[in-house]
């Protein structure tokens, strides 16, 4: 299942994949999955959709923004 919002999103990738969605990971996933053009960001969209990849750059960024707002 591919998690619809944010929470379950952060679950997903803390907790169930054991990565932790540091401000670095963060700025290194937005800046793949900003260029469209790139192999990996072209499978990430053919596997997931263009609606879960608009919600992840939205995610990342948050991310991003929220932990260096608290730094």
């Amino acid at each position: 299942m591919i998690p619809q919002d944010f929470e379950s999103w952060k679950i997903c990738i803390e907790k169930q994949c054991m990565i932790p969605l540091t401000v670095q990971f963060a700025k290194a996933r937005l800046a793949v999955y900003s260029q469209k053009e790139l192999p990996e960001t072209r499978r990430f969209i053919a596997r997931y959709g263009e609606g879960h990849h608009q919600r992840i750059l939205r995610w990342f960024g948050q991310i991003a923004n929220q932990l260096h707002s608290h730094s």
